[in-house]
């Protein structure tokens, strides 16, 4: 959802939040996932950040109402570092200081950096939230096949991302979004789990991307959907959600079937 809308359409926003909240979740992420300075200006985004980024986080916490943690949601930047695009590793850590100062200062509970696959990246996003707050900090990678024990379109490896982010402060790693199925990335959490002491987050789509009419789609049902997540679970996995083409539906049954444990 683009940031846009934590200021044109806020009642939009705070009532997916609270339909979240209902279920009874551990954690609500704010409507910031786009809401970095070289994101907006490459994509001609015309709109306030830092009203859009104090927004968000206002709306997540109203839904939460104290009930759960409100974690600042920091997506890429869509670019490239040198020598493949035009961006330095400075210039990376800058754009993602800006963005975890403003939500730390907001009052979220902790940030989320999410949905990456190139390490560099990740590591300037940790570096700049790392910086600019002592907050938790979790990061995901999003990885587009197992070969060679999991790799992002970038090449960046499970076992290296799992390493490297601990070693540069992470609080908890893993992967989100990309190419597998929830029951393939039960296959990762076991690598991250080899590779790593800290807590694993798995965050999978409902399924692998289709392509239908020229439109990408997710077609796998809330039930498959908790399967493959609980085998995360089994695997070592201890914090849960969902991504691309997951729905309340889709979080209500995974939610039940832990509550049933």
């Amino acid at each position: 959802t683009g940031g846009h809308l934590n200021l044109i359409a806020p009642e939009h926003i705070l009532a997916f939040h609270r339909e979240y909240a209902e279920l009874g979740v551990d954690c609500l992420t704010t409507n910031t996932f786009t809401l970095n300075r070289i994101y907006m200006e490459s994509h001609n985004l015309v709109f306030d950040l830092v009203s859009a980024a104090k927004a968000a986080v206002a709306l997540a916490l109203e839904a939460a109402a104290g009930r759960q943690f409100v974690i600042g949601d920091l997506g890429p930047t869509g670019k490239l570092l040198k020598p493949y695009g035009e961006y330095s590793e400075e210039q990376f850590v800058d754009n993602y200081r800006e963005q975890a100062a403003l939500l730390a200062a907001a009052g979220v509970d902790g940030l989320i950096i999410e949905t990456m696959t190139d390490l560099r990246e990740a590591l300037c996003a940790l570096k700049g939230a790392k910086f600019e707050c002592d907050l938790p900090v979790i990061v995901t990678m999003s990885f587009a096949t197992l070969d060679k024990g999991g790799r992002t379109i970038m090449g960046s490896s499970a076992a290296d991302a799992a390493i490297a982010l601990e070693l540069n402060g992470a609080d908890a790693v893993g992967a989100n979004c990309g190419e597998l199925t929830p029951l393939e990335m039960a296959e990762l959490v076991s690598v991250f789990k080899r590779h790593t002491s800290l807590p694993v987050i798995v965050q999978p789509n409902a399924g692998r991307p289709k392509l239908e009419k020229g439109k990408t789609v997710y077609d796998m049902h809330p039930a498959d959907f908790a399967d493959g997540v609980l085998e995360c679970m089994g695997r070592g996995a201890s914090i849960l959600g969902g991504c691309c083409g997951t729905t309340i539906e889709h979080m209500r049954v995974l939610v039940d079937r832990v509550r049933n444990l």
